[in-house]
């Protein structure tokens, strides 16, 4: 396994939009245009690494309940976006009943990367193409400080869990399983 990682801080900064190696991100543009006090992180992780965002979390030097992964479901037929830590997996009938639904699953990969626009591995609960329910995992708002995917494999963002759940009109529950 690959695993290299580095920092770099981005603050409120004069609405420029940051890049890392030249490519902004929906995501990363979102936080600059927002004016979100955020630091972005990127690594190296080989794709195939089982237990992707726990290696994620490792290679970055951090507790792995800090990082969160995202997931597009189906909830009774809608999309919606559940963002939980890589320690665990979602809980499908939790995810359900905190947005008034009785059935869940994880949507189709293909129908995942379309209405999000970001391809899975780096699929970000920020900057969506189409704006989806959100809800994320209670245990977030335990931390000063969150990550979650920045819009591409390779690059993660730091960010208040509040900033997180106000720019993604995030409902909270406890969804992992």
């Amino acid at each position: 396994m690959t695993a290299r990682s580095r920092c770099c801080a981005v603050g409120i900064g004069s609405g420029n939009v940051p890049t890392v190696a030249g490519q902004a991100t929906p995501a990363i543009a979102l936080l600059a245009r927002q004016r979100v006090t955020h630091q972005l992180h990127t690594y190296e992780v080989d794709a195939d690494t089982p237990n992707y965002g726990a290696a994620v979390a490792d290679v970055l030097g951090i507790a792995q309940e800090r990082v969160f992964k995202t997931l597009v479901t189906e909830v009774d037929g809608s999309l919606t976006v559940a963002v939980v830590p890589v320690t665990g997996d979602v809980d499908l009938k939790a995810l359900a009943g905190a947005v008034g639904g009785k059935r869940a699953a994880i949507a189709d990969r293909g129908v995942a990367e379309k209405t999000t626009g970001y391809v899975r591995g780096g699929i970000s609960p920020l900057g969506q193409r189409k704006r989806l329910p959100t809800v994320l995992d209670e245990s977030a708002n335990e931390h000063e400080t969150v990550y979650v995917s920045a819009g591409r494999r390779g690059l993660q963002v730091e960010l208040d869990p509040a900033d997180l759940i106000r720019l993604t009109d995030a409902v909270t529950a406890r969804i992992a399983g």
